[in-house]
């Protein structure tokens, strides 16, 4: 079948409520694409409206994890989507095929597609239809969200094009406050995505019960059992983290962009940030050393040791004295050939004196003995 003269359409690999999807190829520009189709008998009377509103939805949006749109139009009174085809298979099938994926690969997955949840909500758009099946995966393992076919414009609330009171969504993934009929925000996406990751690490989304008010019940009122109590081997960061996205209050969880940001710098590993160093305090400064006892300085030169007299009780203690140049002519020598002490140099330089004072002592006592004589 061609449409619109260009896209050739090969074979189906999809079908919704509203349309069936095929693997086609553009003709025009030589590329494989996917081409949404709405369905020629639909009860639902407002699903022209509803598709043109995810065409102009996804129209909006260019990101490397959203399913780019690249063309709208009518063929034979059907409407079509023409989109970007993603070369993979949806997380449904992931899990359906796999199982649970190791918290690595969960990570990575969980980066991407709050990555492009954050440029919807940005753009002013609620997806809210985050489940598995509207995760795709490309042949590299690239997150994509598609299908916005029950996107809301937050700016246009009659956008949604649903009954008054009628909850749109999967039951297994939907907040609690859009289970209270409350309008859809950027909050719920976040929920729907930690519905989502949580069934990724566990096989199982967080809340089962047998019918879809019954699970509506248990997003309102029950705690998720932790994935670790479940067996799942994962960090207590990406646990916690996880159980903050699937807060019963919207004011509580992380933005999309917060939540991207948090997966791809590795914050969920919980390793712990480097302490800053501490400050080291400087070791005690040492003892100086003991010095020794002032000495006496000399009126004429620097610092003398001297001989201890008898009297300062260390007998035999000597020390070297500094010497003083001799005045030329002035100061004898000791038959040694050494200096002679200060008091006999004296003396013998008064000593021609002292030798005429002693004789006329003599001749005086001499003169008084004989004039006494003389008068007996």
């Amino acid at each position: 079948m061609l449409i619109a003269g260009r896209y050739e359409l090969n074979t189906a690999i999809g079908r919704g409520a509203m349309g069936e999807v095929w693997r086609a190829y553009d003709q025009m520009l030589g590329r494989p694409v996917a081409v949404k189709v709405l369905l020629a008998q639909n009860d639902d009377r407002t699903a022209d409206s509803r598709f043109r509103l995810e065409a102009q939805t996804a129209g909006r949006l260019h990101h490397p994890h959203v399913v780019g749109v690249l063309d709208f139009g009518e063929h034979e009174g059907r409407l079509f989507l023409v989109m970007e085809l993603v070369e993979g298979d949806s997380l449904s099938r992931v899990l359906s095929d796999d199982g649970p994926l190791p918290a690595e690969r969960v990570a990575r997955i969980a980066a991407q597609a709050a990555a492009g949840l954050a440029v919807a909500h940005e753009q002013g758009i609620v997806h809210r239809d985050i489940k598995p099946g509207n995760l795709l995966l490309d042949a590299d393992g690239t997150v994509k969200i598609g299908d916005f076919g029950i996107a809301r414009f937050m700016d246009d609330p009659s956008a949604a094009l649903t009954a008054t009171g009628q909850i749109v969504g999967t039951s297994l993934y939907i907040a609690p406050e859009r289970a209270l009929g409350k309008p859809a925000g950027p909050a719920s996406d976040v929920y729907s995505l930690g519905c989502v990751l949580y069934q990724l690490l566990t096989g199982n989304p967080p809340f089962r019960a047998g019918t879809p008010i019954a699970v509506l019940h248990q997003h309102l009122d029950a705690a998720p059992v932790p994935p670790r109590e479940l067996g799942v081997a994962l960090p207590p960061a990406f646990e916690n983290y996880l159980l903050g996205l699937l807060a019963k209050r919207p004011e509580e969880r992380p933005t999309a962009l917060q939540i991207a940001d948090w997966f791809a710098s590795g914050s969920w590993r919980g390793h712990a940030e480097p302490l800053p160093a501490v400050a080291q305090e400087p070791p005690p400064a040492p003892a100086p050393a003991p010095q020794p006892p002032a000495v006496p300085r000399s009126v004429t030169g620097p610092a003398t040791t001297y001989k201890l007299p008898p009297s300062a009780g260390v007998p035999g203690h000597r020390a070297a004295h500094r010497q003083r140049p001799a005045a030329a002519g002035r100061r004898g020598r000791s038959p040694a050939g050494g200096r002679q002490p200060a008091t006999l140099r004296a003396f013998a330089e008064q000593r021609p004196h002292v030798v005429a004072l002693i004789a006329a002592a003599a001749l005086f006592l001499v003169a008084m003995f004989v004039g006494m004589s003389m008068f007996s």
